[in-house]
C-alpha cells in the first residue's frame, strides 16, 4: 500500500502563488505515476496535472502555463507549483499515486488540502 500526505494548502490572493507537496511512503517506486486532482464545492473531481515515469507531464487546459508539477524521486515526493492563481482555482487538491501491482494498477489518494484564492 501507498500512503500519501499532502501539505502546503492555504489562503492566497488572486495572482499569488502557492506550492503543494505530496509525500509518499510504502510501496511507491520510481515507475509510479503521481498527480493531482482538485474538487470544488458541488463539482466533480477533475485532473489537474500528472507526472509519469521518465518525467513526462500533462496538465488540464485551465492550468497550463500557470501550474508546474514536479517530482523528487529520491524523496518520493511530488510537488505542484501554482502561480497566477485565480478564484476559480479554489478547491480541495488531492494527490494520487498509481502503482503497478502484479499487472494491475492500484491508485492511492491523499487526504486532500484546501486551496482558497480570494481577496
Amino acid at each position: 500500500q501507498v500512503q500519501l500526505v499532502e501539505s502546503g494548502g492555504g489562503l492566497v490572493q488572486p495572482g499569488g502563488s502557492l506550492s503543494l507537496s505530496c509525500a509518499a511512503s510504502g510501496s511507491i517506486n520510481s515507475r509510479s505515476t503521481m498527480g493531482w486532482y482538485r474538487q470544488a464545492p458541488g463539482k466533480e473531481r477533475d485532473l489537474v496535472a500528472v507526472i509519469r515515469y521518465g518525467g513526462s507531464t500533462n496538465y488540464a487546459d485551465s492550468v497550463k502555463g500557470r501550474f508546474t508539477i514536479s517530482r523528487d524521486i529520491a524523496m518520493n515526493t511530488a510537488y505542484l507549483q501554482m502561480s497566477s492563481l485565480k478564484p476559480e482555482d479554489t478547491a480541495v487538491y488531492y494527490c494520487y499515486a498509481d502503482v503497478n501491482v502484479l499487472g494491475s494498477i492500484r491508485r492511492s489518494w491523499g487526504q486532500g488540502t484546501q486551496v482558497t484564492v480570494s481577496s
